[in-house]
């Protein structure tokens, strides 16, 4: 699905009007959400970047990189930036995981390119907000900001889901709150992972920002310093909270796989001293039972002395199990 939105000059969100490709101006912000070959081939040619720009973003194993182009008169290509990384998806349940964002600018447009929809980007899900399609390099920052943020968050919402965890882990016996916890040390992983090559592609924006070369494709104003410097501290953040809370679920994934062992063998443990206490009855009672003389048989009370002396030897057992500390 291609969009095309363009704000007016005065740079309010809610100041807008939609376009297409056909009557494509300057100012634009093109959207394409898990769009087609043929699609990204017609962009391609009206905004004459290189066509494998456009389809970084679609390999989903594509890693976070920045790129340039130089303008080239004789394929007709005009330059261009190319900026990957690697955007947390909205997590169902307790699958969580990451999807490359493709963003292009030219002098004049700025192109989005993701698989799926995404809570980054402006739409109906949210994202950046107070955008202005114009400043494209400020549009830019806020997209890298509003990522590092939304990482930050599922980051918290992981913590919060392990700390709920570990409350059930700790009298469970079956394996379901493992698998649970193994999802989030996945999806730390993949965060982890995708965090250090963010941070990596951001490090070389900010040395492009700062080189002449590239100034008027990304041209950092005054206004912009503070949100570049914000972005940078996000990211900083983001990563060591993601390395911190990875760890820790890694070593709560060791711990409790030993508890939920050691549980079981609580429960292992009484189930056996009350096998023992129960069959002490019955072996008394099968000596009496046998088809032979026994003591007491002509005795009048003989069944309340045998289940005493059974009653007896099974509280005997239960007390030296007891102090054994067997249950």
């Amino acid at each position: 699905m291609i969009s095309v939105l363009r704000t007016h000059t005065h740079g309010k969100a809610s100041g807008h009007e939609e376009l297409t490709l056909d009557n494509l101006r300057p100012g634009s912000w093109i959207n394409a959400v898990a769009p087609t070959r043929r699609e990204l081939e017609d962009i391609a040619r009206l905004v004459a970047v290189p066509l494998d720009f456009l389809t970084a973003a679609t390999d989903i194993e594509e890693s976070s990189r920045i790129d340039f182009e130089e303008a080239d008169e004789d394929n007709g290509n005009t330059a261009c930036m190319l900026l990957v990384i690697n955007i947390p998806k909205h997590p169902e349940s307790f699958d969580f995981d990451t999807l490359p964002l493709g963003i292009v600018l030219t002098d004049k447009i700025f192109i989005t390119v993701c698989l799926e929809a995404n809570d980054i980007l402006p739409g109906p899900k949210g994202g950046v907000s107070g955008f202005c399609t114009w400043k494209r390099t400020r549009f830019l920052l806020q997209i890298l900001y509003k990522t590092a943020s939304t990482y930050l968050q599922y980051i918290n919402e992981m913590n919060r889901m392990s700390d709920s965890i570990e409350t059930a882990l700790r009298q469970a016996m079956q394996n379901e709150e493992l698998f649970k916890l193994m999802d989030l040390e996945k999806g730390m992983t993949f965060f982890t992972g995708a965090l250090r090559s963010n941070r990596v592609a951001v490090d070389k924006l900010v040395r492009m920002l700062n080189n002449v070369q590239f100034k008027e494709l990304v041209k950092v104003r005054e206004e912009d310093e503070d949100l570049l410097e914000d972005v940078i501290v996000e990211y900083d953040q983001a990563y060591d909270m993601v390395r911190v809370y990875s760890d820790v679920l890694g070593g709560m994934m060791d711990a409790f796989a030993s508890i939920i062992s050691n549980n079981l063998n609580i429960v292992m443990k009484f189930l056996a001293s009350m096998t023992i206490i129960i069959s002490i009855p019955t072996v008394v009672s099968s000596f009496w039972g046998m088809n032979i003389g026994v003591p007491w048989t002509e005795a009048r009370y003989a069944f309340v002395w045998v289940m005493g002396v059974a009653a007896g030897l099974s509280g005997v057992a239960a007390y030296w199990l007891w102090k054994k500390r067997m249950f």
